[in-house]
């Protein structure tokens, strides 16, 4: 720090004064008469005088408080400049019928529409969707992903200091509710969603009239489903803030990589994700089948590599299902950003494939049908062996096709 003596009295104040009439203004634009900007280092310094040293804090005092005073007035009148924060977004009224946030800040309160987007990542860095400019949030810190069903959830992004619904810190990802209550660091926001409410009304008015259902069509999809093993032994292994970040970087970057492949995350459950490929209509190509086993293998990779970063008490590991088949797909979107979820038999079929890898003691389990798609391009090396499994829910044995993910990763890098 820089010491000034006095500069309280009348005396420096007025010395201030004078001096800073013979100093250019502290401002991004260039002095007159020089072509690069004003810029102060140790030697700079060192060469000016008291008063003037004096004028430069005063000057710069001058000047943060004048930006302190236009930020507050961007904040309480963002009616005009919301799209400074975040271009998909905008403000809203107490009428829209899209859910909105209502943040509440020290800069004043506001409302975000969220609108015109699948999924909005939030935090203090300027690549966010949502910008929030709180010191206490990470530059990354949380994202908001819109389903089919019309539900958004919230997933911690691993954050450092957490995200909280209802003042309870969130671990994986959680649906959010009409009036829950968000808090990011030290900024309070409210989630609204009115579609929630309207459709609950008018059930509670009309009790024997449906709900209008979406509009689906059938198609040949492959499905993906992800699980973290053992993820009872890391809750209660690792404190609650450690475990959110763990949990929150695995979804961040399992989403990060689904999307990279070629597809998006459909579902959130619990500590697993579930994945869609959609395909043509009666035939499933060597590239598109690739796919989701591409994202496997670089979820594996990325899960066991969590551990070198993260103090755990064991290496991390994940199962994995894989189905193809005809599927109702539901596409609630519009525009260029469709919006799909699908439901049926070769949805709930890769839930029970994942789940019986714990059975046959194997890191990744097929349908039948992915493994006929599969022959079709390498028949003699595919790494599958045949098992015949008991799934929850059907009455007969089925075959699965099990490998483990050394296997899997040879099979890619040898038939790329």
């Amino acid at each position: 720090m820089i010491g000034t003596g006095n500069i309280q009295s009348e005396k420096s104040g007025n010395q201030g004064h004078e001096a800073q009439k013979h100093l250019p203004r502290l401002t991004p634009s260039n002095p007159p008469g020089s072509e690069s900007p004003l810029t102060f280092n140790f030697h700079t310094l060192t060469g000016l005088t008291h008063e003037q040293l004096v004028a430069i804090i005063l000057q710069q005092q001058q000047q943060l408080t004048q930006l302190k005073s236009e930020l507050n007035l961007s904040y309480t009148q963002l009616d005009g400049s919301t799209e400074v924060l975040s271009s998909p977004l905008s403000t809203t009224s107490d009428e829209t019928s899209h859910p909105y946030l209502k943040v509440h800040s020290e800069f004043g309160s506001y409302k975000l529409a969220l609108v015109g987007n699948s999924y909005w990542t939030m935090g203090r860095g300027s690549d966010n969707e949502i910008v929030l400019p709180d010191q206490w949030m990470s530059r990354n810190h949380a994202m908001l992903q819109s389903m089919a069903s019309g539900e958004l959830f919230l997933i911690d992004l691993g954050s450092h200091n957490g995200s909280f619904v209802n003042g309870r810190r969130v671990s994986v990802p959680i649906a959010l509710q009409h009036g829950d209550q968000l808090t990011f660091g030290q900024t309070n926001i409210e989630f609204h969603n009115p579609n929630a409410v309207l459709l609950s009304e008018a059930t509670h008015a009309l009790p024997d009239a449906p709900v209008t259902a979406l509009l689906h069509v059938r198609r040949l999809i492959s499905v993906l489903v992800v699980d973290i093993r053992n993820f009872t032994g890391l809750t209660h292994s690792l404190d609650e803030r450690l475990l959110s970040e763990v949990v929150g970087t695995w979804f961040r970057k399992a989403g990060d990589i689904i999307r990279a492949n070629g597809s998006w995350v459909d579902k959130y459950i619990g500590d697993a994700v579930m994945a869609v490929w959609m395909h043509g209509t009666k035939n499933v190509s060597r590239q598109e089948l690739q796919q989701p086993f591409q994202a496997l293998h670089m979820l594996n990779e990325m899960t066991q590599h969590l551990h070198l970063v993260y103090p755990l008490p064991f290496p991390l590991k994940i199962g994995a299902g894989v189905n193809t088949g005809y599927a109702m797909v539901g596409n609630t979107g519009s525009g260029d950003r469709p919006d799909y979820t699908a439901l049926g038999d070769t949805v709930n079929a890769a839930f029970r494939l994942e789940t019986s890898t714990k059975q046959i003691g194997m890191d990744v389990a097929v349908g039948a049908s992915t493994y006929q798609y599969m022959q079709q391009w390498h028949s003699e090396h595919l790494p599958l062996r045949r098992f015949t499994v008991q799934l929850k829910g059907y009455e007969h044995l089925k075959p699965a096709y099990a490998c483990s993910f050394p296997e899997l990763k040879t099979f890619l890098e040898t038939n790329q």
